[in-house]
């Protein structure tokens, strides 16, 4: 067929060989498909094929083995998306739940938010998928999740909640923790710390009851981060070191490397930044070990953010720029837009205002593209470090600047920010 120009070989950078036609002869295929006879046989065939796909590729893991089925996903999201469409239309309310939970982590990680929303939206409003069962409270928790990220945090309460009230139903443990995390973790977002810290405390007691230690780690330094806003700094680091033991208990090196990283925040934000660079530093050569790129480039951007805040602009310009390279690489649209900020403080902080603002401005249109907006805490906190690039400038020039950067392509943008510092920036 590829001789005779019906389809075309492709070959990936990763993986085997792919093929595809044009949309021609695609046409004409389904047409006779359709009068064959076999079409809802061999759709229910190719739904069945990604169903498996997908369930057995799906991992926890992090770094390169993530790298490698967020890969094969992204090859196959057409093919995954044609059977998530079929059993939409068909009702097939068991096999569309479980392929779309089984695609949640991929596109929240690839930030497909939008799109997951919907299609999960779609087959939980199938006749079929009334029922309150295990499915059904999967498929409204990752719903529930990509709301939250979106910031509708009254429709991911919501759907969470009415999974939290199946897993209850069913006495699925798991379900009930799983989804008081989310919970708190929207309830942190939108600043109820006292509220989160309950939340997690309670997760905590049933992910103990679990044995689940893995998980038990997760949730002591979920808890942490609250008690860290709080300004309980030592029950903060008290609950980090007892995470941070039971990662190495486990080898799992990925979680020692964030749980290193999350102890620096705490030095960080106590204002010990010897101790803070040291434990950043420590969690960056595990992450480089593991060949991990988004432990990597958050990492990077977070001693970034240090070296600012202690006027060493040259330094943090280059892990900022560091940092936004990896992303852009993993084609992360959220690190993006974060360094875009840390780069828009950095130039308020070297009182290059114009430029502060247009950064901001790229930034806030990147977010707005991909339905992924600040938290009201990470807003409030970044509009205080833009407070002086505003103040420097007449409204009009400010809001020209501010914009410039929303019209600006993030391409263009990117390229501002990484730009040696003796270059005029770009318009």
């Amino acid at each position: 067929m590829v001789d005779k120009s019906l389809v075309q070989q492709v070959e990936p950078a990763q993986g085997e060989s792919r093929f595809v036609m044009l949309d021609t002869i695609r046409e004409y295929a389904l047409e006779k498909l359709e009068a064959s006879g076999e079409q809802s046989l061999t759709k229910r065939a190719h739904a069945a094929y990604c169903l498996v796909l997908a369930e057995e590729e799906a991992t926890e893991e992090s770094g390169a083995q993530a790298a490698e089925w967020q890969q094969c996903f992204a090859l196959e999201h057409d093919n995954f998306r044609a059977a998530l469409e079929w059993l939409t239309e068909t009702g097939d309310a068991e096999w569309g739940l479980r392929l779309a939970t089984a695609l949640f982590r991929f596109w929240e990680i690839r930030e497909y938010l939008a799109e997951g929303r919907d299609r999960l939206g779609k087959l939980l409003k199938v006749a079929g998928a009334a029922a309150p069962t295990k499915a059904r409270a999967r498929a409204l928790f990752a719903a529930g999740v990509l709301a939250g990220e979106q910031g509708d945090y009254a429709s991911g309460d919501a759907l969470i909640g009415e999974s939290q009230h199946i897993a209850r139903q069913l006495g699925d443990k798991m379900g009930v923790a799983v989804s008081l995390n989310a919970l708190a973790v929207f309830a942190c977002d939108r600043g109820d710390v006292v509220i989160a810290r309950a939340l997690f405390e309670e997760g905590l007691v049933l992910w103990r009851e679990l044995g689940d230690q893995k998980a038990v780690a997760r949730a002591l330094s979920n808890l942490a981060n609250v008690l860290k806003v709080q300004g309980d700094h030592d029950r903060a680091r008290a609950l980090h070191m007892e995470c941070l033991s039971i990662f190495q208990g486990l080898g799992d090196r990925t979680g020692v490397a964030w749980s290193l990283n999350y102890q620096g925040d705490i030095a960080r934000d106590h204002g010990d930044t010897a101790a803070a660079r040291t434990l950043y530093e420590q969690g960056l050569g595990i992450f480089r070990e593991l060949s991990d790129r988004w432990g990597i480039a958050g990492t990077l951007a977070d001693l970034g953010s240090l070296a600012r805040e202690q006027g060493n602009y040259s330094s943090a310009r280059s892990l900022y720029g560091e940092s936004l390279k990896l992303f852009q690489e993993l084609d992360h649209k959220r690190g993006v837009a974060r360094l875009l900020e840390c780069s828009a403080c950095l130039a308020a902080v070297q009182l290059d205002a114009e430029r502060s603002l247009r950064l901001a401005g790229a930034a806030a249109a990147l977010r707005q593209n991909i339905g992924a907006p600040l938290t009201p805490a990470e807003q409030a906190k970044l509009e205080a470090s833009l407070h002086a690039a505003r103040k420097a400038l007449t409204d009009t020039v400010g809001t020209k600047a501010w914009l410039e950067g929303w019209a600006l392509p993030v391409e263009k943008a990117i390229e501002e920010v990484l730009m040696p510092e003796t270059s005029s920036p770009l318009c």
